[in-house]
């Protein structure tokens, strides 16, 4: 399942090449955008699929409009551009007219997160997840390489009802191999471990096996869960892995709040009560900065999560 090939790809390009991928089988699907089609890659299909393709301009709002519109008309559609614009600004069209009506419409943003870097605050989506795990009828879900980014579009296109599907600016190392089959509905237990249980989902999947290994190094056994689907929550891999261990950690490139870590705490508090810390941005905004320096001032890079796990469990 893990790849032994360590590259480093687009996930937007896999977004942008596996829509038109889809769009030779699928004559039904129509992809949107909000002028930024060459950031989220949809590009690709315009240039495959022009016919199929409808740029909305910077009118986020109108665009969620359009896309419920053209899902009710019987389209699957695809609608696409940057995390903090696809959420925030659209939440009432999402609600009230997409999610409402449980139309076929598959919200994939881009530039999620923290790594958004130099962009600022204003750009980056520390709560997207958040928002969209509070209403009824989507479905959400985080991918954590291209291998994954794939098989994850190719589900939403062949799977009725809304999605959010969240993708990073950065790249991506390659985790899983060609044998990886992504499971709807169930976490993913990618390292077995006995004395603590971590878990996340994204980009910071990779961080998080890395201080696995270190961790290892010293004497603590890391299990680590892979959670692609943060709603509906399965949480059966966790509930098993938290009785073993009895501590748990969340890792995720969102705010501690209303996201991945929000979720393992609902779950560890109704089937199997243990001890839950978080990492991830606290109650703030983000701010300024080149990505990798983000991710080490917010505690997201492999060193940090291993420093933080030493901490946790108090060993000097």
């Amino acid at each position: 399942m893990l790849s032994k090939v360590e590259e480093i790809k687009s996930p937007r390009n896999t977004y942008g090449e596996t829509l038109v991928e889809l769009g030779a089988k699928n004559p039904n699907i129509v992809v949107l955008d909000a002028d930024l089609s060459c950031s989220t890659q949809t590009a690709k299909f315009h240039k495959a699929y022009p016919e199929r393709f409808f740029n909305c301009g910077i009118a986020e709002q109108d665009m969620m409009g359009t896309a419920a519109g053209l899902a009710y008309g019987g389209k699957t559609v695809f609608a696409s551009t940057f995390a903090m614009f696809a959420t925030a600004r659209c939440l009432d069209q999402i609600r009230n007219t997409i999610c409402y009506s449980k139309l076929n419409v598959k919200i994939v943003a881009t530039h999620g997160g923290i790594t958004v870097g130099e962009d600022g605050a204003s750009h980056q989506a520390l709560e997207d997840i958040a928002y969209m795990r509070a209403i009824p009828d989507m479905k959400v879900m985080v991918p954590a390489d291209c291998t994954e980014v794939k098989q994850v579009i190719e589900y939403a296109a062949n799977t009725p009802g809304p999605m959010y599907i969240r993708i990073p600016r950065t790249n991506l190392k390659t985790i899983f191999d060609s044998s990886y089959q992504f499971n709807p509905n169930s976490g993913v237990k990618l390292r077995d471990g006995k004395d603590i249980t971590l878990v996340t989902n994204g980009e910071t999947l990779w961080e998080v096996l890395s201080a696995a290994k270190s961790l290892s190094e010293i004497g603590i056994d890391a299990e680590v869960l892979h959670y692609p689907v943060v709603k509906p929550f399965h949480h059966i891999a966790l509930k098993e892995s938290a009785q073993k261990t009895k501590k748990v950690v969340v890792i995720e490139n969102h705010s501690i709040i209303g996201g991945l870590g929000s979720a393992v705490c609902e779950a560890i508090c109704r089937y199997c009560p243990s001890k839950v810390y978080r990492i991830g941005t606290k109650d703030t905004f983000g701010q300024s900065g080149e990505q990798r320096q983000l991710m080490e001032f917010y505690g997201l890079t492999d060193r940090k999560i291993y420093e933080k796990v030493i901490e946790y469990m108090d060993v000097k």
